[in-house]
């Protein structure tokens, strides 16, 4: 497997590139070279309902009917689904939760076939045809210990920041769940992936393994810690069989050689394939997708230069979204009016232009150091002409680009003056409210901006607290208003999914929110 790329060259190196395609081409065969027999052999023929014998190499793709799968960032807690992880986990369609979410952000059934709430308590009634992948049936007992795990962990979810959840098995299939205030937004909170319903054996110790204890189509039978994972087949799966036999994950953080997987038929799936490798590749190979994701600037409103708002204003005004998306994203991308994007399209509609209370000053030579990580691979080049942008009007300015692995805590903590991260907003309950408040309320969990400002906290409880439809909808809208009147975050661009998939790769999804990617009916011809 390839080693991790490191931050590119400079960006009229990187131009440069895009000038010569041959070049570019050459680059991605050599990424591919690396890649051959990553996936050969890799099926386990051990889970339940797995079929037996191992892929001879490219040309048998398909072969075996496993499915080939390149991922962009390797795990970064085991696997734990009470993290970022958990996608993953719901990517592959292996762990479940009790309510999913329909293309509209609706709760629909999942494990829970329907609920009801009485003031802050719903009462969830179970699906009774569920087995866990060790073969114990999902009980209400298995649900409570879950959630409880969930919502005592520390941290815990981001989907529970601001919510006090209690979980109490009423029956041998009925759950409720109460919150400290009611809070409309129940079911949605419980489709996130971090709320995934494990077999107790997962619980064991102080971390929680994932591997055999799902309820999905695909059993987790291995996971190699940030080099692979491998699923079989469930057979006993409530939701009827899978057509693929299993699913052979590789983590591969350098985005060309992801697409140079593609290419050399060393995968048959591909995700997050950079805006810099999408025109090398077969148009038909390729889907776009508008996302709810979007690239920002975090200032650091606690410590260093931007703890002066008007410094923030200076930063802000610098900021020149439209040449980032020309330049780096190729027009594959769409300039941000607010931090909500046009996957929402009810925020453009509803937004005002913003009142900013402060001027911007002029920097004269204060000095800042923007973050940024390499697995993402437009992510360097946008802080690198981010970098030219903010030297222009005045600032002095450093890089630190690494893996996200690497750089993540020091983000949390504060250590950067500036942080260029693409964010999804609307990944945990289909609501972007859930996204304000981790990112920018006081006691948010995501908090990058290390924002406290007591008129974005009213306006994210207000949004928080208010039922669902268009009066939740406005509220949300305003608490972006107060957020953005802060400076603490520069919303630059929405971006899109660019997904990979072989000509032999049917049903694969292409999901916005980055929940699904192989489900039941994806499979190989």
């Amino acid at each position: 497997m390839p080693a991790p790329s490191g931050l590119p060259g400079n960006s009229r190196t990187l131009r440069a590139h895009r000038r010569r395609p041959l070049t570019a081409l050459a680059l991605t065969l050599a990424a591919a070279t690396l890649l051959t027999g990553c996936f050969a052999g890799t099926g386990t023929g051990t889970g339940a309902g797995a079929d037996t014998g191992a892929r001879s190499g490219p040309g048998s793709a398909g072969a075996d009917g496993r499915l080939r799968v390149a991922m962009m960032q390797p795990p970064r807690s085991g696997l734990s689904p009470l993290t970022d992880d958990a996608f993953k986990l719901s990517r592959w369609s292996t762990a479940e939760t009790l309510v999913r979410l329909d293309r509209d952000g609706n709760a629909e059934p999942a494990l829970a076939t329907d609920w009801r709430q009485t003031g802050p308590t719903w009462t969830f009634t179970l699906r009774d045809d569920v087995t866990f992948h060790d073969g114990t049936p999902l009980t209400a007992e298995a649900v409570v210990r879950s959630l409880t795990t969930a919502a005592k962990a520390s941290p815990k979810p981001r989907i529970l920041d601001g919510v006090t959840l209690t979980a109490r098995a009423t029956g041998p299939r009925t759950v409720t769940v109460t919150t400290g205030t009611a809070d409309p937004l129940v079911p949605q909170r419980l489709s996130s992936p971090q709320l995934s319903i494990l077999a107790a054996k997962a619980y064991r110790g102080r971390t929680v393994n994932p591997v055999g204890a799902g309820t999905g189509p695909f059993v987790l039978v291995r996971a190699e810690g940030t080099a692979s994972a491998t699923l079989d087949r469930y057979d006993a799966y409530w939701g009827g069989r899978a057509k693929a036999a299993g699913i052979d994950v590789r983590y591969v953080p350098d985005g060309t050689a992801r697409a140079a997987a593609l290419r050399a038929g060393e995968a048959d799936i591909v995700e997050a394939v950079p805006v810099s490798q999408a025109r090398l590749l077969d148009p038909e190979l390729v889907t776009e997708v508008p996302m709810p994701r979007t690239n920002t600037l975090y200032l650091n409103t606690r410590t260093g230069p931007f703890r002066d708002p008007a410094l923030r204003a200076a930063a802000r005004e610098a900021v020149d979204a439209r040449a980032l998306v020309a330049g780096v994203y190729e027009g594959r991308a769409d300039v941000a009016g607010g931090l909500l994007g046009p996957a929402l399209p009810w925020a453009a509609e509803l937004r005002a232009p913003v009142r900013r209370p402060h001027a911007p000053a002029a920097p004269r030579g204060a000095t800042v150091t923007i973050g940024t990580f390499t697995d993402r691979a437009e992510l360097p080049e946008v802080a690198q002409l981010l970098q030219q942008q903010l030297e222009k009007a005045g600032f002095t300015v450093k890089l630190d680009v690494r893996e996200y692995a690497a750089i993540e805590a020091d983000a949390l903590a504060g250590k950067f003056d500036a942080f260029v991260l693409s964010r999804a907003t609307v990944l945990d309950s289909g609501d972007p409210a859930a996204y304000l408040y981790s990112d920018f309320a006081g006691d948010g969990s995501f908090n990058i901006a290390q924002l406290a400002d007591p008129a974005v906290d009213r306006a994210l409880a207000a949004a928080t607290g208010t039922a669902t439809g268009d009066s939740r909808r406005r509220a949300v809208i305003a608490a972006e208003a107060a957020v953005l009147a802060t400076d603490a975050a520069v919303p630059m661009l929405h971006e899109r999914v660019i997904q990979g998939d072989a000509a032999h790769v049917v049903d694969a999804a292409h999901d916005p929110r980055e929940r699904e990617l192989v489900t039941v009916d994806t499979h190989v011809r």
